[in-house]
């Protein structure tokens, strides 16, 4: 089997098993079916980015199709908003249709069906027919109204279609089996009448068709020919088949191509709902401030956080193609979104709680306006003058009077470099009547500035702290974010309401102060504020007031949070997977050993699923757990390539290099592995 070969999915096996077997590369047609009740959020992006991503592929068409069929929760508002969230990641469909247009087309087949005795008018009321229904153990039992004419299934049908009776007194059925072990085949609805007003049509029509008659008559209809879909549709298969094989008797000259339904395992995330419906009820009781708020799982909320359609696309890409359901810990989206914007955004300082530190002997009144570099992983990105002044905002918990040794930040009687600037040393402190600190003071030391070239430049101190000059920051309002919900599955419980785990701090509002380059920022601009994170300019910004976004930390915090609250539980918890409860019981760093032991036994493919599972463990690892694996035996190769790539993550996310760290990077440059050399090299 060809490297290619392998590296297929499953649905791409099915659709080039078609083309082997005569299908013609012209007749492959996909599609991406919303219903507009709603905005995508990010599990829809695993169904966009297969159907768009097959789609470029193949250099096949994939239309954006609304299955609006339910008038009663379908909006215009709905639809832009799903158009501008494909659009923004960067998809493009060949056509935009609605199940709405083929409303005529529906019910001209319907009519045939009826004629045919293959559908009748039930006018028994709801709760009678799912009486009737039987259990998945316990087969149905038929209408009183399954043996109604031809004649009077046509006449009724019609004074549904002209608004002659009330909602809920008929229904149009399919007459299939009430013993069919699937239930969904047990005579199911194909048609109510709903007295509403539909965005599209108006008031054309009073009875609307339900979504399993319409689905698959819409993809039939737009010829398309893989219907792919999330596994909760698989028991609709039969269905969907059903109607698709006796529409094709009435129509197969003008629609010869019957499509195929096949089913993916949608994408779950932890610590998120899914469904739309629970969104809106987030919006409608105000606990978010709409559907793009920025701690919603919706694209738009996405965006507006600061997300990249590249990590999103990175993410779902990592995710892979399944046919079994899982849930997918939502730290790797932000792993996604760290990778992205460490390569893309630009390195500015901002302080979020602020103290004030006075370097004594800096002379008053004088401004030194200092070169930043913008991304040092981007060489064309060039610089910007950042300026430094006797007077200067720290944070707060940069400093402590007095520090263990493992306090590697501002203390008295001890250095630290200043970003870009000067080490300084700490001397004394000013204190108000209740104690706290008010002022640091601090001397400088005149030849220590960064990249003068002079010895004192170059003199190695532990720590490196951000600042702004007082007398030239600006203010900005920086929104921080926690997850919206405390619980890793919020909707899984039987016996709780998903809302009791809205996370009631979700969201932190912060009076900060930025350095003045950000005095041009502009809505939607991403930027790393060093050793904080990923922040971007929400749309709120104005002329007056500039206003920040958290996206995301340098490193996952939420991991560790939640490693203590484990730790205090007495058993884990019962709902929890399997998969996700072993993971718990083992530090991160095990973790990364033993993907380690086997990575180079692996294919290709599998070195890289591994190598991203590494480096999302290695943001939970502190630097005193990694470095004993710098000693490991030259021969345990995929162990120190395992600790190549978490040391990695560890300098991204602002960890000192020291002499040990250059020495281990010093002998993997040595080493007979090419892909030990390949990752050192990167460092």
């Amino acid at each position: 089997m060809s490297e290619e070969a392998k590296s297929l999915n499953f649905i791409e096996h099915i659709i080039e098993e078609d083309l082997a077997n005569g299908m013609s590369k012209n007749t492959l047609r996909f599609r991406f079916p919303p219903e507009p009740n709603g905005y995508l959020h990010i599990g829809h992006t695993k169904a966009i980015g297969i159907s768009f991503g097959l789609g470029e592929k193949y250099n096949a068409p994939v239309n954006l199709r609304f299955d609006d069929t339910n008038p009663a929760k379908e909006e215009q508002e709905y639809v832009d908003a799903i158009k501008r969230d494909i659009a923004w990641l960067g998809y493009q469909w060949a056509n935009e249709c609605y199940s709405s247009d083929y409303f005529q087309q529906l019910y001209d087949w319907a009519i045939e069906l009826i004629k045919d005795g293959k559908a009748y008018v039930d006018s028994q009321s709801s709760e009678a027919m799912a009486e009737q229904k039987g259990t998945p153990t316990e087969v149905g039992t038929n209408s009183p109204y399954r043996d109604r004419s031809v004649a009077e299934n046509l006449d009724l049908f019609q004074r549904m279609k002209n608004g002659e009776f009330e909602a809920g007194t008929h229904v149009l059925r399919a007459k299939i089996d009430m013993e069919d072990p699937n239930m969904l085949m047990r005579d199911p609805l194909m048609y109510r009448i709903l007295y509403a007003h539909h965005h599209r049509t108006g008031d054309d029509w009073c009875i609307y068709p339900m979504y399993d008659w319409t689905h698959g008559e819409s993809d039939y209809i737009e010829q398309i020919s893989h219907s792919l879909c999330s596994l909760e549709f698989k028991p609709h298969r039969k269905l969907y088949n059903w109607f698709k094989e006796h529409v094709y008797d009435y129509s197969k000259d003008e629609y010869p191509l019957q499509p195929k339904q096949r089913e993916f395992a949608r994408l779950n995330l932890s610590y998120t709902i899914m469904s739309k419906r629970k969104l809106l009820k987030l919006v409608e009781e105000n606990i978010v401030s709409g559907w793009d708020d920025p701690r919603m799982p919706t694209i738009s909320g996405l965006r507006r956080r600061g997300y990249t359609p590249a990590a999103i696309k990175k993410f779902v890409e990592t995710v892979g193609v399944a046919k079994r359901e899982n849930v997918i810990d939502v730290s790797l989206l932000e792993f996604c979104i760290r990778e992205d914007l460490n390569k893309t955004a630009n390195r500015v300082m901002a302080v979020l709680n602020p103290v004030k530190l006075v370097i004594t002997n800096y002379p008053e009144g004088k401004v030194a306006w200092l070169e930043a570099e913008n991304n040092p992983e981007d060489a064309a990105a060039g610089s910007h003058k950042v300026p430094f002044s006797r007077e200067l905002y720290i944070e707060r918990e940069d400093f402590k009077e007095e520090a263990s040794s493992k306090f590697f930040r501002l203390t008295l009687g001890k250095e630290v470099r200043l970003k870009n600037a000067y080490i300084i040393k700490g001397e004394n402190v000013v204190k108000d009547a209740d104690g706290n600190i008010t002022e640091i003071h601090c001397t400088y030391d005149v030849d220590s500035l960064s990249g003068s070239g002079t010895e004192a430049s170059v003199r190695k101190v532990k720590g490196t702290l951000h600042w702004v000059s007082i007398a030239h920051a600006m203010q900005a309002e920086v929104r921080v974010y926690d997850r919206l919900f405390s619980d890793e599955a919020p909707d899984s419980h039987k016996d709780k309401d998903f809302m009791e785990f809205v996370n009631p701090n979700s969201l932190h509002i912060v009076n900060a102060f930025v350095e003045p380059y950000l005095k041009e920022a502009t809505i939607g601009d991403r930027f790393q504020f060093q050793r904080l994170g990923y922040f971007s300019v929400d749309e709120d910004t104005t002329a007056e007031k500039l206003i920040f976004n958290k996206t995301v930390g340098l490193r996952d915090t939420w991991a560790k949070q939640k490693k203590v609250a484990e730790q205090g539980r007495s058993k884990p918890q019962q709902n929890q997977p399997k998969a996700q409860k072993n993971q718990h019981q083992r530090p991160p760093i095990e973790e990364i050993k033993q993907l380690g032991k086997k990575y180079t036994n692996l294919p290709e493919e599998k070195q890289q699923i591994a190598k991203e599972k590494i480096q999302t463990l290695a943001q939970n690892v502190a630097y005193e757990d990694l470095e004993p694996l710098f000693a490991t035996a030259a021969k345990k190769a995929g162990t120190r390539i395992a600790a190549m790539l978490t040391l990695g993550v560890l300098l991204k996310n602002g960890q000192e290099r020291n002499a040990t760290i250059d020495e281990f990077i010093e002998k993997a440059l040595q080493d007979k592995n090419e892909l030990l050399v390949t990752e050192a090299q990167q460092l």
